[in-house]
């Protein structure tokens, strides 16, 4: 999200659909400032000002500790899932690979698309990637059946 704002693009489109005096607030959860909402446990956002580009722009060039020791935000829950995530993937997509045939080459495209339904941020990202797993594992069990079965599907 730092690059993003970061980059310059942001700013140049900013300059041109805004003219005069205008006022930046950044609605953000950091993982590691943000309180948690004491009846559903999400982290609530808070208002920053423009102030915020600065620490942003930071933030952008510290990309290169991801993943390392120094990597604050790789502690996170969601990090750690992410992490998770990328390994089932490579042993899910090792599972397709094995049994890949014309027939069921559309099944096999629709599992490898699935991560790409994981978009957001927190609980958003949380429920995204639940219901994306609940569809993986329908589509393995009618991927894995035998063709007879599948194609009674």
């Amino acid at each position: 999200v730092a690059r993003l704002y970061t980059d310059g693009e942001f700013l140049a489109k900013l300059r041109e659909s805004f003219a005069g005096d205008y006022r930046l607030r950044f609605h953000l959860a950091p993982p590691l400032l943000a309180r948690r909402d004491p009846i559903n446990g999400q982290l609530q956002k808070r208002e920053y000002g423009g102030w915020m580009l600065p620490v942003l722009k930071a933030l952008a060039r510290l990309k290169f500790l991801r993943g390392g020791v120094f990597d604050v935000f790789g502690y996170t829950a969601e990090r750690r899932m992410e992490r998770r995530l990328i390994g089932d993937y490579q042993k899910t997509m090792e599972t397709v690979l094995a049994g890949l045939d014309h027939e069921n080459h559309a099944l096999a495209l629709e599992i490898a698309n699935l991560p790409q339904q994981m978009r957001g941020f927190g609980h958003i990202k949380d429920a995204n990637v639940a219901q994306a797993l609940a569809r993986q594992a329908e589509l393995l069990a009618s991927y894995t059946a035998p063709s007879a079965q599948r194609s009674a599907a």
